[in-house]
């Protein structure tokens, strides 16, 4: 499905997969793509670029569809916070061509639109982290995990944000297909067939936003510097020169978590990186990231990832 303001990527990612596939597989039938709209009119994405659908949602409405997948869009509340739209027409649109439909998927915030039609009440799914928020409070119906990259309740998919596009498609191939076939379409892409755990294995900065508060910027860069030091609570309130209740209070408010957790999240993505690009030892990367030993370190992957360092680097690695 695709209408005004739909993201791009929701729509070309899930057909360059389904393209792959073909490639790959010379003995596979593949899959027949087409993008519906309201009409045959040029639609025009977020991005810009306009597509050209190949029916209409009535035409659709007369075929037997395999696989709905549902895109979404997003807007800017004013209080600048990200909003899913859920246009009530294309709602019903959704809900009709869903009846026809083997099985129905949702990329990014698509899965606002499945809400809004009645298709994820008393299932679990997830959406884009920055509106899951919004899923949830409007649809309580909803059961909401943000953190899965796309998660399966029967015939019915729903898909994180926007890149998960490429996982969500990835797991569809598997199921029709074969692991086997997926794995090659995987591989084609550059990407891991599955990916453990979830979005918050991408959303941990090294450099968030800017602060209001110098003295916190200050402290940040203080941290970075010397992550093998031991860095409590006490020795970066002597480093600020300040109390440990008024640093514990501005980090609240300035970075929304306390200096304990804030310094484990930035040893956490230094481990990460060093996993990612070195061969160094668990003991070395515990050591130089400030967790001193393995156990430490295995238990911070586990509390702020679910996953293992041994695991994180077996599926991230970047080295040849």
């Amino acid at each position: 499905m695709v209408f005004e303001g739909v993201d791009l990527l929701d729509v070309t990612g899930p057909p360059e997969v389904f393209a792959l596939l073909q490639r790959e597989t010379a003995d596979a039938a593949g899959y027949q793509v087409l993008l519906a709209a309201a009409t045959l009119e040029p639609v025009r994405t977020a991005a810009g670029v306009r597509i050209l659908p190949d029916v209409t949602f009535a035409q659709a409405a007369e075929r037997r569809i395999d696989t709905l997948l549902v895109p979404g869009a997003v807007e800017m509340d004013p209080q600048r916070r990200v909003r899913a739209l859920t246009d009530p027409e294309l709602v019903w649109h959704v809900k009709e061509l869903a009846a026809r439909s083997r099985r129905v998927a949702s990329v990014c915030v698509g899965a606002h639109l499945l809400a809004a039609a009645g298709l994820l009440d008393g299932k679990r799914a997830t959406t884009h982290w920055s509106t899951a928020d919004q899923l949830a409070q409007e649809f309580p119906a909803v059961t909401v995990d943000a953190d899965p990259i796309f998660i399966r309740e029967g015939r019915v998919w729903t898909g994180a944000g926007i890149t998960a596009c490429l996982d969500l498609s990835l797991a569809l191939v598997a199921e029709d297909f074969g692991e086997a076939v997926a794995l090659r379409v995987a591989r084609q892409l550059v990407m891991y067939l599955k990916r453990e755990s979830g979005q918050s294995q991408f959303s941990v900065p090294t450099e968030p936003a800017a602060t209001t508060t110098r003295r916190v910027d200050e402290l940040r860069h203080h941290i970075l510097r010397h992550l093998d030091a031991p860095l409590t609570v006490t020795d970066l309130a002597r480093h600020a020169s300040i109390s440990e209740r008024q640093l514990a209070r501005v980090f609240r408010t300035e970075l929304g978590v306390t200096p304990a957790a804030y310094v484990e999240s930035v040893r956490l993505e230094a481990a990460r990186n060093r996993l990612e690009a070195t061969d160094d030892t668990l003991e070395r990367v515990a050591a130089s990231c400030g967790f001193h030993t393995v156990d430490t370190l295995i238990r911070a992957f586990r509390r702020g990832l679910d996953t293992t360092p041994t695991e994180y680097r077996r599926r991230f690695r970047t080295l040849g």
